[in-house]
C-alpha cells in the first residue's frame, strides 16, 4: 500500500512539474507578445508626435494666409480680420414655438386655505 502511495505521489509531482513547465512557456510567450505590443505602441506614439508636428507646421497662420491669397479666385476666402467677428449679443436666436395647451388643469387655492401658515 505504501509503495502505491509513493508511486501516485511521484506521478502527481511529475504531472505538476509538466504543468508548471507548460505554464512557464506560455508565460514567456505572453511576455514576448506584450513586449512586441509595447514596441508597436512606442512607434505609434512617435508617428503621432511626428504627425502633430507636421500638422502644426502646415497650419501656420502665415502659410494659411498665403494659401488663401493664392486661391482667392477659386475659394473666395478672405483673410481673418478682427472686425470680421461679431459680438454674442448681435446673434438673433429663433424663438422656440409654443405648443398649445391640450389638457388644462384648473388649480384652486381653496384646498390650501385650511393649512395654517407657520410664519
Amino acid at each position: 500500500m505504501r509503495g502505491v502511495l509513493f508511486v501516485m505521489a511521484a506521478l502527481a509531482v511529475m504531472g505538476l512539474a509538466f504543468w508548471a513547465y507548460q505554464e512557464n512557456y506560455k508565460t514567456q510567450e505572453a511576455i514576448r507578445e506584450v513586449r512586441g505590443l509595447h514596441a508597436q505602441i512606442g512607434s505609434a506614439h512617435e508617428r503621432l508626435g511626428m504627425l502633430r508636428a507636421e500638422w502644426a507646421y502646415l497650419n501656420r497662420p502665415d502659410r494659411l494666409a498665403d494659401l488663401a491669397e493664392l486661391n482667392f479666385d477659386r475659394l473666395g476666402l478672405l483673410p481673418l480680420m478682427p472686425d470680421a467677428f461679431g459680438a454674442v449679443d448681435q446673434i438673433i436666436y429663433p424663438i422656440p414655438p409654443i405648443s398649445p395647451i391640450i389638457n388644462p388643469i384648473e388649480l384652486s387655492s381653496d384646498a390650501f386655505a385650511d393649512i395654517e401658515d407657520p410664519l
